[in-house]
């Protein structure tokens, strides 16, 4: 893990002042890092029979479409409203300065489907915690939730579903 620590950059005060915003950016242009991203996340998730991976708009659709390819999973884009074109379920859940939604299309789950939640940082949950409630309403056999870097001090982690396993690549 710390070949790819060494390649996320650390942006100070962005996007406001007082945060530590870890850029993936820096880790992606490099070829043997992505290598190891999609390798090491494959690796959590290989014998559990994983047949689609969410990702979470956008950077989760990186991590998440390699997770899907390496697997042979189906990737599903968990969007902002109004971004998918057919028939959507949608969650809306709070923020620190208000609300915000994601939808996933209707059909993209079913009960047979064995699901990651794939985004890149854990920071305080609510996301994630969304995605999970909403992927759930699908009635899939099994959810599992992956970041590729988690802030541990953010305390998000406890934001999530007792229920899920919980992993994450990298953990500041």
């Amino acid at each position: 893990m710390e070949y790819l620590k060494a390649r996320i950059r650390d942006i100070v005060d962005f996007p406001t002042k007082g945060v530590v915003f870890r850029d993936i950016t820096t880790l992606l242009k490099d070829p043997r890092g992505l290598h190891i991203i999609g390798w090491d996340l494959s690796q959590l998730y290989r014998d559990k029979g994983v047949t689609k991976v969410v990702g979470i708009e956008s950077r989760g659709f990186i991590g998440g479409s390699i997770l899907a390819f390496e697997l042979g999973a189906g990737f599903v884009p968990a969007r902002k409203p109004g971004k998918l074109p057919a028939d959507t379920v949608k969650a809306t859940y709070q923020k620190e300065y208000g609300t915000d939604t994601i939808e996933i299309h209707r059909d993209a789950i079913g009960p047979d489907d064995i699901v990651v939640l794939h985004d890149d940082v854990l920071a305080t949950g609510g996301t994630m915690a969304a995605a999970y409630e909403l992927v759930k309403q699908m009635n899939p056999k099994k959810i599992y939730i992956n970041f590729l870097i988690e802030i541990s001090a953010l305390g998000g982690r406890a934001n999530l579903p007792a229920d899920a396993e919980v992993t994450s690549l990298i953990t500041y």
